[in-house]
């Protein structure tokens, strides 16, 4: 049975064990003194210096020590402790899938990390568990908060931008740059998160760049992705780190919109997420310069554009992002996202984003490797809900 649009018991305080203690974990264990409603009741890592680490933090902001579990084993703890609602995964791309599957089977609801699978198979075994556990599985993608992205979803709903027709959207980041070692493979974010594009073949990492597109199409409520094209440069070997292997996908959706996704962690291109939106009426894109254009007026850019955007001002979220950033919180992305989160919890309300658009956004990963390895054939995207359940 679908869980579109699930609504479960509300849960007065949430209760949240934290597995994956590395920079993002650390920062969301940091994002969660500003956030109330909410404890971080246990933590766990691999490394014991790290929980150690955690459970200073909790005490130097003021919280109450979590219960910390380190080691191999240490996420199963987590999943099965009777003293959590809520399990936060923030571990490595390929860990995902299996813990966000017990923390379900164990009656957790799940916040994963993107992307929240690396495999279709994945993709669907998150959406049987989801159906069959009635729990939430919420992917953590942050850029769904982007201010300009719920901005633009207003502008969508108030019919600013006409019949969308084409969208772009990317994550291009120079990590390349950043990593003071190339050649030695360690777990650090930058590191890891290289290699692993350099050698997927296609785009492992689409969620950034699709996520808010996703949203503001109303993929598998109002439209669904129908196939993809993908291609990826070649690379080049330097200072032992394969440079310059970015992917580049089209995707057309069952109403004929087009969408361009790119990724590329690799080249020195300026940091860039595009977050583009064409439709009949009107224009508007964040990178690299913010641009609006409605109609025939004039085209604004930049801080004129910036203006005009912050006319669209009623999806709940955007306070929320506001809030953060007069609460000097590091990330008013992240911190919206969180907040919403902990607030459809506590009141039972369905999600912001749910496991449909979990696998939807993360099986790009695999299909853009098909296509990719053969010379850019075309593939048709799974379909992960049954339309009789809408």
């Amino acid at each position: 049975m679908s869980v579109l649009n699930l609504a479960c018991p509300p849960i007065p305080h949430v209760r949240i064990g934290l597995i994956g203690l590395g920079s993002r974990g650390m920062k969301t264990l940091e994002r969660y003194a500003y956030i109330d409603g909410a404890t971080i009741t246990c933590i766990a890592d691999l490394d014991q210096a790290r929980t150690d680490e955690g459970n200073e933090k909790l005490e130097q902001s003021g919280r109450p020590r979590a219960v910390a579990v380190s080691g191999k084993e240490a996420w199963k703890e987590v999943c099965r402790r009777d003293d959590i609602d809520l399990v936060y995964i923030c571990t490595e791309w390929n860990s995902h899938t299996t813990i966000a599957v017990e923390a379900m089977r164990q009656g957790k609801h799940v916040a994963v990390e993107v992307p929240a699978a690396t495999t279709i198979e994945e993709c669907h075994l998150l959406v049987r568990t989801a159906e069959e556990t009635r729990r939430h599985c919420f992917m953590t993608e942050n850029c769904c908060y982007d201010l300009f992205a719920l901005q633009t979803l207003e502008m969508n709903r108030m019919g600013m931008f006409g019949e969308i027709t084409h969208c772009e959207g990317a994550y291009v980041h120079n990590l390349h740059t950043t990593n003071p070692n190339p050649t030695k493979k360690s777990d650090t974010r930058h590191n890891w998160m290289m290699h692993s594009c350099a050698e997927h073949g296609g785009n492992p990492y689409p969620t950034h760049g699709i996520g808010p597109i996703a949203q503001l199409l109303g993929i598998h409520r109002t439209d669904r992705f129908k196939s993809l094209v993908s291609i990826t440069s070649r690379g080049v070997e330097k200072n032992g780190v394969t440079v310059g292997r970015g992917n580049t996908s089209l995707i057309t959706t069952e109403k004929g919109i087009s969408i361009l996704l790119q990724l590329d962690v690799t080249t020195p291109r300026p940091y860039t997420r595009i977050q583009g939106v064409c439709g009949t009426d009107g224009f508007v894109q964040k990178y690299p310069i913010p641009t609006v254009q409605l109609g025939n007026g004039k085209p604004l850019t930049g801080d004129d554009a910036i203006a005009a955007m912050s006319a669209y001002f009623t999806h709940p979220a955007i306070e929320l992002w506001n809030e953060g950033k007069r609460k000097g919180v590091p990330n008013e992305m992240n911190y919206a996202m969180d907040v919403r989160l902990i607030y459809c919890l506590r009141q039972g309300l369905p999600l912001d984003m749910d496991v449909y658009d979990a696998a939807e956004w993360s099986c790009i990963a695999e299909l853009s490797q098909q296509s990719a390895t053969h010379g850019g054939i075309p593939v048709d995207f799974p379909c992960f809900i049954d339309s009789t359940d809408k």
